[in-house]
């Protein structure tokens, strides 16, 4: 992916395997959240291809590619601010109703049929993140880590395949952070794959089967969290020597 004369990503190979969770690391400007863009359908690949379950979905519409069944959330919240927890929710869950925008309007049999299922669903997947009691509740006065929760329950709700995480810590506290390990090791055992962005090492290297370093838009390092935290390369360009070290 090249934007210019700047190359984003140099032949990048990175499969994520069902019902892993696999931390995509590296640093600022490695390349990291252009992956994610591409494989949701933000950026087109000059080259190369993305594939789900075999099947290439590089280049299509966003829409497709969350129906095909790839969902992210942002390193800004993006909820709709107005909207109850809920309703948020339930805006994720049409990605997967089959009412047409006519049916919709005259609030035909299937659709009204679709939105009690979607209801059902929403809050469903507000007690899976934690946070069901405030289902009411408009999205704009959620705390900051509720909100974060209500995102991923919205992704969710669009039935993916594959969850991508962008930076799903950032501005959490310690407590927060332990809380989000849990969660997402609970989204892994209820049957989902996770791809995240973290810079906090702590929670990577906590909860993550893989860890996937990029610099410069090249993948260094790939594999299983210890290995990864050992790599000469990994050190130099991201974790760092110690103080102490000659």
């Amino acid at each position: 992916m090249t934007f210019g004369g700047v190359t984003a990503l140099d032949t990048v190979d990175l499969v994520v395997r069902e019902g892993e969770i696999v931390a995509l690391i590296g640093p600022n400007g490695a390349g990291k959240t252009t992956v994610f863009n591409v494989v949701t359908g933000v950026f087109e690949p000059d080259d190369g291809d993305v594939r789900l379950r075999g099947a290439s979905i590089a280049g299509h519409r966003r829409y497709e590619i969350t129906r095909a069944g790839v969902a992210r959330t942002f390193q800004n919240i993006r909820l709709f601010a107005d909207m109850s927890a809920i309703e948020n929710v339930m805006v994720g869950a049409d990605a997967r109703h089959k009412t047409s925008v006519a049916g919709a309007i005259a609030r035909t049999r299937r659709h009204r049929a679709e939105e009690r299922e979607g209801r059902t669903r929403a809050v469903e997947l507000l007690d899976l993140v934690g946070i069901g009691r405030r289902g009411e509740e408009a999205a704009r006065n959620l705390p900051y880590g509720d909100q974060r929760r209500l995102e991923i329950a919205r992704a969710l709700a669009t039935g993916p395949q594959l969850l991508l995480l962008d930076e799903p810590a950032a501005g959490f506290n310690p407590r927060e952070k332990r809380g989000l390990i849990e969660l997402i090791r609970r989204i892994r055992d209820t049957g989902y794959t996770v791809l995240l962005i973290e810079h906090d090492m702590g929670l990577v290297m906590g909860m993550s089967d893989r860890v996937v370093v990029l610099d410069f838009g090249r993948k260094i390092a790939d594999g299983p969290p210890g290995a990864v935290q050992q790599d000469q390369r990994v050190i130099n360009a991201y974790l760092g020597v110690p103080a102490d070290a000659p």
